[in-house]
């Protein structure tokens, strides 16, 4: 969690925000350390539990500091520990005790000692593949257990999510997590969450299950591998334009290791449709996971080529956009419109911000499929076609014209003469 600031100025902080009948250097039976950070209404301190002798991290609540609607943030900071303190997971943080003085209420949790992963990645450069994929198998597995008890994050960023020194991964702060049973605090509509990691159904104001927190991690996972995450803009506005909308480069296309497994992984993690989109967090893991072996087997790259001839379309060439291009999506202003992206090009002359066929949820599933050694799902055909919202767009016919009726006409002619008549009345006035 870093390292903190010094005790005496742990206390000059402190003291200002508790009441006089409280220690400044003690939360409870805690004795403060240090601070670790903080925000817009509580502070994270490195303690010490006296009673077991060990470390701890405090995270409180000042509920003074706004009264207006101070008890449904209450309550929902009793939901996180309920929430979290429930959970025993390798992959989370786990919570100890929570309790309350004064205006002061708190949580005691396991100390983590490492760095946030916004730490790792704050030089913009990606990280190792290896790397990047253990990080995001164990954030998966530790959702997955979550997941499996109801229990949705709903805020997966890199703040939230601590790496050790030996490379074990926690998620931390269930603070805005939702548990189906209760629906009292998050309702639909309420934009609780990051922008930069919100899946497409958040940003659009719809209720967020667990495939949400699927879409963050996909977010997170392409920041690593390719350095940069894939939506972005200059203000929220465009932001989150782009992630309902925007399809970003295949992450190969920005970091050459990449393999091409990984590719298709995050195209389904980064579906804009749930149907598309990984079911279960267990599900992905055990993508990743298959990721990593691959990739630590010398004969890795030569097993996969062999999977891919027998997908459906391998045939047809399976880069995710033309790596002769030197554009990619960010590179263009944000005038550019969907209406620019209707138009077909053959795949070997599509530019870098377009996607090659490759790169499509569909197919992503079935290559991932042959790749993983599971069993493909028949692609859509027919009836049961599934099509574009542009081609589902097209598919609507015009209405009918309908020729004038009667009472058209004689509305029509009454205006007229009555027009006239006003006209005449306006002359004659005029001459008079």
């Amino acid at each position: 969690m870093g390292s903190g600031v010094p005790r005496s100025k742990v206390e000059a902080l402190t003291a200002r925000r508790m009441p006089p009948e409280m220690d400044p250097r003690t939360i409870g039976r805690y004795e403060l350390v240090s601070e670790l950070g903080r925000g817009a209404m509580g502070v994270v301190y490195q303690a010490t539990d006296p009673v077991l002798g060990r470390s701890v991290a405090i995270k409180t609540i000042n509920m003074a500091l706004e009264r207006d609607g101070i008890e449904n943030y209450e309550a929902r900071f009793y939901q996180e520990a309920r929430a979290a303190g429930g959970l025993s997971h390798p992959n989370i943080v786990t919570v100890y005790d929570v309790g309350k003085n004064g205006d002061i209420a708190y949580m005691a949790m396991e100390f983590v000692e490492g760095v946030e992963l916004r730490a790792l990645l704050a030089s913009g450069r990606p990280l190792a593949v290896a790397q990047a994929i253990s990080i995001a198998a164990q954030v998966a597995e530790g959702l997955a257990y979550a997941h499996e008890r109801g229990i949705v994050h709903r805020d997966i960023k890199p703040p939230n999510i601590m790496v050790t020194p030996g490379g074990s991964v926690k998620i931390a702060d269930f603070g805005i997590a939702r548990m189906r049973a209760s629906e009292s605090l998050t309702q639909t509509g309420m934009m609780l969450g990051s922008p930069k990691y919100m899946s497409p159904e958040h940003v659009l104001g719809k209720r967020a299950d667990q495939r949400g927190d699927i879409f963050s991690l996909g977010i997170i996972l392409y920041e690593m591998l390719a350095g940069s995450a894939p939506f972005g803009g200059e203000n929220v506005t465009a932001l989150m334009y782009q992630i309902v909308n925007l399809t970003p480069p295949a992450p190969s296309l920005r970091n050459p290791e990449v393999p091409e497994l990984l590719d298709y992984v995050v195209a389904k993690m980064l579906a804009k449709s749930l149907e598309e989109r990984y079911q279960n967090t267990a599900e992905l893991a055990s993508d990743l996971r298959e990721c990593e072996r691959q990739l630590d087997s010398p004969g890795a790259g030569t097993a996969q080529r062999e999977l891919f001839a027998a997908t459906p379309g391998a045939g047809r060439r399976n880069t995710i956009a033309d790596p002769g291009a030197n554009t990619l999506a960010h590179a263009h202003t944000f005038d550019r419109t969907r209406v620019d992206d209707q138009s077909t090009l053959p795949l070997d002359k599509a530019p870098g911000h377009r996607l090659a066929r490759g790169f499509d949820s569909l197919e992503a599933t079935q290559r991932l499929a042959a790749l993983t050694g599971a069993e493909a799902p028949e692609a859509a055909t027919g009836a049961n076609e599934v099509l574009t919202a542009t081609q589902m767009i097209d598919s609507v016919p015009s209405p009918p014209k309908r020729a004038w009726r009667r009472r058209d006409w004689l509305v029509v002619s009454g205006a007229a003469i009555l027009g006239t008549l006003v006209a005449r009345r306006i002359v004659r006035g005029v001459k008079r």
